[in-house]
């Protein structure tokens, strides 16, 4: 691949936060003082990689999101968009939105705010030569496959295990193939490392970090607010935890 790439990233955000059990969007609950999107984009604006930002958020709450994020100075592009009914079809929406001369997509929950700018340019670098690439963790607990019945079904080798995260980052004519392939085949994916798998894709997994959370029930905010704290007012040039 080409080492002069657009990239352009795209954050979903469109989620209905039932499993927060809040009336609020989950994007713009407060993470010591800030909503979580405005931590989530602040990695992306710093990162060194992206061009352009693209936000896909439920439609009635387009402008509320537009409000939430001009408070940030921001040095590169931001557009909005409408998510859909599925996730898949809520990055195609922000796909779709993308300048004409992007190359690579990254792609990332807007619910992961803690995302770090250096592992967003890191699995961008991966992305450029791989063409699909994601950032992951091992997994550190015993895992179990389990039946219907509860009960023990087998024991997968833990070493092969990982946690999947994002961004996740594609060649973007790569994913469009995919995409096309999915709705020939009315499937919908929640997880676009498997879009791509279904063309037969190899995606790379590039290592990530623990602190990188997914916000998705309300014990998650104290979490990610602890680590936010330990951190030390954000700098990354602390120790990672």
């Amino acid at each position: 691949m080409t080492n002069n790439s657009f990239v352009t990233a795209v954050i979903v955000a469109a989620g209905s936060s039932s499993r927060m059990k809040s009336q609020t969007s989950k994007q713009l609950m407060h993470l010591l003082s800030k909503p979580v999107l405005v931590h989530t984009v602040t990695a992306f604006a710093k990162s060194n990689s992206v061009d352009e930002i693209i936000i896909v958020c439920p439609s009635d709450n387009i402008e509320k999101f537009k409000s939430v994020l001009s408070m940030l100075e921001l040095n590169i592009p931001i557009k909005f968009t409408a998510g859909g009914a599925q996730r898949q079809q809520s990055v195609a929406n922000g796909v779709a939105l993308a300048d004409e001369r992007c190359t690579l997509l990254a792609i990332h929950d807007g619910a992961r705010p803690l995302i770090f700018a250096s592992d967003i340019d890191k699995i961008i670098a991966d992305g450029k030569i791989f063409g699909a690439a994601s950032l992951g963790v091992p997994v550190k607990d015993t895992i179990k496959l389990v039946s219907s019945e509860s009960t023990v079904e087998s024991t997968p080798q833990r070493d092969k295990l990982w946690i999947i995260q994002t961004p996740q980052v594609f060649d973007k004519n790569l994913y469009k193939k995919a995409l096309q392939k999915s709705i020939e085949e009315n499937k919908s994916f929640t997880d676009d490392c498997q879009l791509v798998e279904n063309i037969g894709a190899k995606v790379h997994i590039t290592l990530g970090d623990y602190s990188n959370i997914k916000i998705t029930t309300p014990e998650d905010i104290a979490i990610a607010e602890a680590l936010l704290k330990l951190r030390g007012n954000y700098n990354e040039n602390r120790t990672r935890l």
